[in-house]
């Protein structure tokens, strides 16, 4: 009985899925932004990391590395990107026009959102082998945190974009009001900077930012210094960041245009 029901819903989600894509390939800026950016960004840090101390962390180049580009990814591939395409469809009545019909509004943000998540997965993939080829970054001490903390931060990235969505006027205006949580999650998440040499007080408070216990995981999955315990916290907490972000976008995201 229950396959009878989900079948109707995946052939709902894969046709609004294969639409989606298709506008994001005609959207050559978003798809510079989404590909190009977590490829190049992460050696663009490489200067400021060679003059760190990563050693007395129990960190190396590579692990570090292989963080930051599965973290711009995050931010690039799927939190900026899908900011602007919630805010494309709103405003072009797409939203509106899908709710008349058979789906759901789960399903009309779960449909937008996957193929720029099915992209960060399979940039992170590609990113991983890039980095453990180029820079030597290992092989992971515990890949199921690795993954985990890969497959959290794009549910919760997804769920970040269709808040900040939500506050956004225009397609224009998008890359403005994603810039906040971009800036501070590269700053405090330990996505260009390395939470373990940050100042210990402040280092704890950016342990609460959203992108913050994700990251964590695909760091600490990798480089194996993640005990069970602070491992089980980051997972509560990024669970916990879901659930805000799903209750806000329930409370808050705005299905007719803004004028």
């Amino acid at each position: 009985m229950s396959a009878l029901v989900l079948a109707p819903v995946s052939r709902r989600l894969r046709a609004l899925a294969r639409a989606e894509l298709t506008l994001l390939g005609r959207n050559r800026s978003a798809v510079i932004t989404a590909l190009l950016m977590p490829l190049a960004l992460p050696f663009s840090v490489r200067p400021a990391l060679d003059q760190m101390d990563l050693e007395d962390t129990g960190l190396n180049l590579g692990t570090v590395m292989l963080t930051a580009a599965i973290g711009f990814s995050f931010l690039f591939c799927v939190y900026t990107s899908l900011v602007s395409a919630f805010v494309a469809r709103r405003e072009e009545l797409v939203l509106k026009r899908l709710r008349t019909g058979e789906l759901g509004d789960p399903e009309i943000l779960a449909g937008t959102a996957l193929p720029a998540v099915c992209l960060g997965l399979a940039q992170a993939l590609v990113l991983s082998a890039g980095c453990v080829l180029l820079v030597d970054a290992g092989a992971p001490r515990a890949p199921y945190l690795t993954v985990l903390g890969v497959l959290l931060g794009l549910v919760l990235c997804a769920a970040l974009a269709a808040i900040t969505a939500s506050f956004t006027r225009t397609v224009e205006s998008a890359q403005v009001t994603a810039l906040p949580l971009v800036l501070v999650s590269m700053v405090g998440s330990g996505i260009a900077i390395p939470v373990e040499v940050l100042p210990d007080r402040f280092a704890s408070v950016c342990e609460l930012l959203p992108l913050s216990p994700a990251i964590r995981l695909v760091s600490g999955g990798w480089s194996g210094h993640l005990s069970a315990y602070e491992a089980l916290g980051a997972v509560a907490t990024t669970l916990a960041w879901t659930v805000l972000a799903v209750f806000a976008v329930r409370r808050w995201f705005r299905w007719e245009p803004r004028r």
